[in-house]
This record gives structure tokens, sequence and C-alpha cells, in this order.
């Protein structure tokens, strides 16, 4: 591959600071083409002259929407973004593009992404405002709320209840911007009222693991779950249908109501019957070739396969004939009206006979054909072809001259459980029939270096205003910290010789002392005499022996992992008033402390640190692995260790979560070393950083994470409690950080 890093021609330095991350993501998620692609849109959007947010925000949500929905979706939101550059709705782009990864997630079909940009187009169409009857200069106020709320709306709403809650927030307030802006900032009644009241049905993407197991459970395969809208092709609605991409179904689902032999069918259960009908067709349909037979014939045939792979699945599941006779419409036998096609009632009827033994139809062919199909399927042994014959014979002898008129009658015909069939059919020539909607294959990565193989991580950030996420907000880079001279932390922990000898008779006392045996190990640090000689007397009695003959040691009492994370933020390099060190120095000093005083005690440890450059750039410096040993080259990490830029905590918190959550223990502790409050160059309300902490620090309680922070800042009492409640130190004096941060290490996992 060539080397696409020198096609980037950016000025900012934000952009080429976190590029070659972006790239290494790009190429683990992509293909060849499609990362050229992703470079080149990147080139086009920094040349718009819009600023770095966009080339930011660009770089790192693509690679996830191109790997969800397609990577040819690359040129198309380049096009638009191009477009709406045009337009003087240009601040747009930002929350546009940040849009995107959320979008691409919930709707997971190329199809329903393209009508969620022409959603967003129309939206702005609609609420620029005109002179008459004329598109003005002025900008649509509430296209950058709208995509704003957008992600939450999508995690919400199907793609159809969206557009109709965007409808009515254009139309309820055509002339009044400030509560059509309160609207699509959902901080009206109005909208809140009308989100709640478009939240109907069952989402397919609330339910995907469900029905993924479903499918595993039931039927023993799997398929990619692809969802269509039927709220946009009001024409021709599409129907659920099943190729070499996976499964296409609605996104949404309705409650089905009841009916005289069963009550209401919930959304799920929809669902699971459409997956039942679906994989039957997978286990028992053979493809036939359908240039041999009319349009009439073939219409046929497939409600006789219908019907016998039902009739083979209602034979392994039961219970699924009461869902299925609930689902399907129940046709009544009408009388015919001169000139109008009854032929899908006829075939209606049929279906609905083959399924139902009480279906009470007179009709003689129906009748003629129930009777041959129930007894071929009695007989056994029949396939996809053993249905040409009933289905053709059928349209044969049942035909009637109003049959070809246009006028069709529609009543009570659509089985929406049903799937097109598609598959069922083979054909000589390309035609309209087999025109899919393809997917690209992603291209296996190349081999790359583990610093390429580390890319950006999203992660979500609590907008306390708003009450809610805002989803895939924060870029947060994750590094090994570069190396220095190890020689340094040795001359600090010779400095502190003395305070390391009077840990070191804590740590004594803090140490499990009672050791308990572990048996049956069949490679251990002794014998287990019993079991040995018990092993032996099988043998020698011509048994099997047992070869768990050795016994190992552990400690009893002590199952605790901790993660220390630092504030690497630009203040830590200040020199406290009446101190002759910076915190950066004191800082070193009191985690070399604590990382030999860990090793001594034998607990899994990490240290890393953290410092920020707006969202885009959040910065995880790892210094020590769980499993890396106190040696060398975590010390050389520490002696390096520089101070730079802001403090965006809740995205570290939430990092350093998720690796100390992985790790086996019973307590699992994160220590948090700051200077001052949570802060960024781009956050201009003080409190919001503040209050994602706090969510940041809920989040990792619920998930058995105990945090503490241990505070160097003298006015922390303003801010540090209500991030941490209870759970922090201030630590005045600074320069006994190096006694007190062991110190409180240790009266934490007592």
């Amino acid at each position: 591959m060539q080397d696409t890093r020198r096609r980037l021609v950016c000025n900012f330095s934000r952009v080429q600071s976190v590029f070659d991350d972006c790239l290494a993501h790009a190429q683990m998620k992509l293909s060849d083409a499609g990362v050229d692609a992703y470079v080149d849109g990147a080139q086009v959007i920094c040349k718009m002259g819009r600023g770095e947010e966009p080339v930011l925000v660009f770089l790192e949500e693509m690679p996830l929407v191109a790997a969800q929905v397609g990577e040819e979706i690359i040129a198309e939101v380049v096009e638009f973004t191009r477009k709406l550059a045009r337009t003087p709705n240009s601040k747009a782009i930002p929350p546009f593009l940040q849009s995107l990864a959320a979008a691409a997630r919930h709707l997971e079909s190329h199809q329903l992404f393209r009508e969620y940009l022409q959603l967003v187009w129309q939206t702005m169409e609609r609420t620029s405002p005109k002179v008459h009857g004329i598109d003005s200069m002025y900008t649509s106020e509430c296209l950058p709320d709208f995509l704003k709320s957008a992600p939450f709306l999508l995690g919400q709403l199907s793609l159809g209840g969206l557009k109709n809650w965007v409808d009515y927030g254009i139309k309820g307030y055509p002339n009044d911007p400030e509560r059509q802006r309160d609207y699509f900032l959902l901080q009206s009644a109005d909208s809140r009222a009308v989100l709640q009241r478009e939240r109907h049905g069952t989402l397919l993407t609330d339910h995907e693991r469900q029905l993924d197991l479903y499918l595993r459970g039931l039927w023993s395969n799997e398929a990619v779950f692809l969802p269509y809208s039927l709220a946009f092709d009001q024409l021709r609605k599409p129907a659920p249908y099943l190729d070499d991409n996976g499964i296409h179904l609605p996104d949404v689902y309705d409650d089905f109501p009841p009916s005289p032999t069963c009550g209401k069918i919930s959304g799920i259960n929809r669902y699971r019957a459409l997956l039942a009908h679906v994989s039957a067709h997978r286990r028992w349909t053979s493809p036939i070739m359908a240039d041999n037979f009319s349009p009439f014939q073939r219409i046929s045939i497939e409600v006789f396969e219908d019907s016998r792979v039902e009739w083979l699945a209602m034979q392994e599941y039961p219970g699924l004939r009461e869902q299925w006779q609930a689902l399907h419409p129940m046709p009544q036998e009408v009388e015919h009206e001169k000139g109008v096609s009854y032929i899908r009632h006829r075939l209606a009827m049929l279906s609905r006979a083959l399924l139902d033994p009480g279906h009470g139809y007179t009709h003689p062919s129906i009748l003629k054909y129930i009777a041959q199909f129930n007894a071929l399927m009695a007989a056994g042994n029949t396939d996809t072809k053993a249905m040409i014959d009933l289905g053709i014979h059928f349209i044969s002898e049942s035909r009637l001259r109003s049959d070809s008129s246009a006028k069709v009658y529609f009543d009570d015909t659509e089985i929406d459980y049903r799937d097109d069939n598609r598959l069922m059919w083979r054909f000589f020539e390309d035609g309209d029939e087999e025109v899919y909607e393809a997917r690209p294959r992603k291209a296996q990565p190349e081999e790359q270096g583990d610093e390429a193989k580390m890319p950006p991580r999203l992660y979500p950030e609590w907008d306390y205003l708003a009450k809610h996420y805002n989803p895939d907000w924060v870029s947060l880079y994750e590094h090994l910290h570069p190396g220095g001279d190890a020689a340094y932390i040795d001359q600090l922990l010779a400095k502190h010789s003395a305070l390391a000898k009077k840990l070191k008779k804590i740590i004594d006392m803090l140490k499990p002392q009672q050791k308990v045996r572990v048996r049956y190990q069949e490679e251990g640090s002794e014998l287990d005499l019993d079991v040995a000689i018990r092993s032996l007397i099988d043998f020698k009695s011509g048994a099997q022996p047992d070869s768990r003959i050795n016994m190992s040691h552990k400690n009893d009492g002590r199952s605790i992992a901790v993660s220390l994370l630092l504030d690497l933020s630009a203040s830590l390099g200040d020199v406290p008033e009446g101190c002759t060190q910076s915190k950066l120095e004191l800082s070193q000093e009191a985690v070399s402390l604590l990382a030999w005083a860990v090793e001594q005690m034998g607990d899994p440890f990490a240290i890393g640190g953290f410092h920020s450059d707006t969202r885009h750039e959040v910065r995880y410096l790892h210094f020590k692995g769980y499993k890396e040993q106190w040696g060398d080259e975590v010390k050389a990490r520490l002696a390096a260790m520089d101070a730079g830029f802001s403090t965006r905590m809740g995205a570290a918190l939430r990092h350093a979560g998720h690796y100390l959550g992985h790790q086996q223990a019973d307590k699992k502790l994160l220590l948090v070393l700051t200077d001052g409050e949570p802060a960024d160059i781009d956050s201009q309300d003080p409190r919001h950083l503040i209050e994602d902490a706090k969510i940041a620090v809920r989040e990792l309680d619920q998930q058995g994470i105990y945090t503490y922070c241990i505070n160097l800042d003298p006015k922390a009492d303003a801010y540090v409690a209500d991030i941490f409640g209870k759970h922090y130190a201030v630590i005045d004096n600074i320069q006994r950080l190096p006694e007190r941060l062991p110190q409180l290490f240790m009266a934490l996992t007592k």
C-alpha cells in the first residue's frame, strides 16, 4: 500500500498530531481503497477553509461509519459536506459529522443512512428563512441544534419516528424561531411529548442481541441484520428479504393487534416470527430457475413453498403455528367485481388455508390443492421442486380472465412476516429481481507495528444541561510513555530510604500470612502425598490413576487490583509556594514509592497518566501495566514524566476503569492523583467537565470499581466532593506527598 500519510496537506497542528493514530485506525477498519478515500475526504474538508474542527471530527468518526455501512459512504459524506459548505449553514458541519457515527450505529444500513442524509438536508431547507418564497442568505438556526440532538434521538426512535418528530417541530412553530430552537434542543414540553409519542414499537437496534441468540439457539445459524425503514417509501413499501449480505428487516415493529384466536403479538415476537420463516427457508429451500415460469406461476409456487417450509418448521416447533396464524391475514370470500384481478386474494386464501386447518373456505380449487399438499407432506421427502407442480396446476385451474387486469384487489393479502423469496430463484440473465444492496467486504489489514494497533477510542461525555450523553464525543489516544533515565528513580528511592523502611514494616504486617493449599494440581511446588498414594494404588490395581498428584500454596485473604491515574496537565509543572520542587517532581517521588510498596505487597498494579488538548485529543500514557514488573523499563518511563495541556478527566476515568474492570480481583481501586479541577480550552462552562467526571465516577461505582482522589489543590474542597463524594483527600502540605500517598493506599487496602 502506498504511503498515504504524505497525501494529507493540512497546516493545522492538532490535525497533524493525531493523523497517524487516526490513519492506523482506518487501516484496521477499511480496505486500501477505503483508506485512500478516507484520506482524500479529509483533504477535501481541510481545503474547505472551515477550521480544524470538521477535519478532526471526520478523521475520528469516518472509519467507524464506513466499517458499519460500507466504504462508498465516505464519498457521499464528503460530497454532502461540500454541499453544506456552499450554503449559509457551514457552522452545522461539525455537529453533522459528529452525528454520523451514532447514525451508522443505530441505522446499520447504507440505504437508511442515505435517508438520514436526506432528512438532514430537508431539515436545513425547511428551517431556513425565506424572503418572498426564495431562499435567503440567512442560516437555519435550528439545524445545528437538531444535529446535536440527533444521536440521542436515534437511540430512542426509528428513522421514521425521527422524521415525524422533525415534521412536528417544523410545522408547529413556523413563525417562532426561538420556540423552534427549544424544540430541537429537546428543552420544550412539546418536543418531549412528541418524542414519547413516537417511541412506539420495538426498535431492532435495542433487541439485536436477543434476536441473534434466538437464531443461534433455535435454528443453529446466524446472520447480519440489515434494517430498512417503512417511513420513506410510501408507494412501494419494501418487504423483508434474505441475500448474501444478511437478513433485511424493518427497523421497528409495532405490537400486532389481538386476533380472535390469539392475543396481542409484541414487536419482538413479530421479529421472531419473521426470523423463523426466513430460517426455515435457509434450511429447506433449494434455488430453482425462474426463467422457466411465468410471473403468475412463480407467485403460486412461492405460496406452496412458503407453506411447505412452515409445515416443516411447525413439526419441530409446534408453537409457531399460533403466532403465524395470528400474523397471517384472513381474507374473506367475496363476490368478484367485474374487471378486477383477484389473483392475490385467491393466493392469500390458499396460503391461509394451508396454515390454518379451521379456515372455513369453500373454493373448490383451494380445497383440492389443500388435500394434495397435505398428502404430499404426510408422505415425506418433499423438496422445493415438488412444489412446482402444485403451483403450476393451481394457477392453471383457478385462473380467470380478469386476473390480468391492472386493477388488483389488495384487501387482506399482505403477509408481512414473510420474505420476498428472492433467494429461491435463479436467473439466466441479470434482471431487476437481482439488484441487491451491495455490502463491501473489508480487506484484511496489513501487518503493522504495535503503535499502529492502538486505534483512538471514542467515549461519550455527559451534557448536564441537556441531561443526556453526547455519544462518541471525546477521542482518546493511548501510547506507552517514552523512557528516560531509570537511575533517576533509583536516586529518588534512595533519598526516601528511611521512609521506605517504615513502609516495609507496615507492608509486612499487611501481607497475607495465612497460606492455603491448592490440591489436585498436575504441576505444583510439592507432592500431595495422599493423592499420590491413592494414584499408586489405582495403578497397581489396573485402574486409571489420577495424574493430579501435586499441590501448591497461595496466600489467603487479599485480592486487590489497583490503578493509579495521574493528572499530567500543565499546572503540574508549577512550584508551590514555600517549596523548592515542582508538583511534578514531588509526584514522581510519591508514585515511585507507591509503586515500590505495591510491588512488595504483590497486588496487580497499573500506572497511567493523561492530559488533553480539546475533546479531539485526550492523551492516555501508560507507565506500567498490570502484568509488568517494577523494573528499569517502568522506572525509565516515570523518570521521563512530563506535564502539559489540560485536564479532561471523564474520558481518562472511563478508560482507566475499562482496563481495571477486566482484572480478576475481589476489590478494584482506582486512585486519581490530580492538582486541579477538570477543565479544557474548548469547554466554556466550568461545570460541564466537573459534571461529566461525576457521572464517570458513578459509572465506575456501578461496575464495582472504588474510586478515590488525592488532590494537591488547597482549594479543592469547592469541587472535589461534587465529583468523588466523600472519597477524597486534600494534601495541603504538598512536600509530604511522597509520605502520604503510600500511607493512603495502605489505609484503603487493609
